[in-house]
């Protein structure tokens, strides 16, 4: 079972970059903050063929209130270091 990702809609501002570290095949899909301030995302997807982006693009989406087709990846694409952009609709 999934859980309950956190509100971020304060962090939903177009044109706002999300940075984000990822962590894949967790023991459950979540959303933490770490004591910097920063993004944790766990996701049980494996990183393979771009799984795990996805996974954790529909997680961030939904915390976030957006659609997840207007989160942007622009850096990460294989790391575990990712930032996203939020585009306007």
């Amino acid at each position: 079972m999934a859980a309950k990702a956190p509100s971020l809609a304060h962090l939903a501002q177009p044109g706002a970059e999300i940075v984000v570290r990822v962590t894949p095949k967790a023991a459950r899909d979540r959303i933490t903050t770490d004591p910097e301030g920063g993004l944790r995302v766990y996701v049980t997807t494996v990183p393979e063929d771009g799984k795990a982006t996805e996974a954790v693009r529909k997680l961030l989406a939904k915390a976030l209130g957006v659609p997840k087709t207007s989160l942007i990846l622009l850096r990460g694409v294989t790391s575990r270091d990712k930032v996203f952009r939020i585009d306007t609709p």
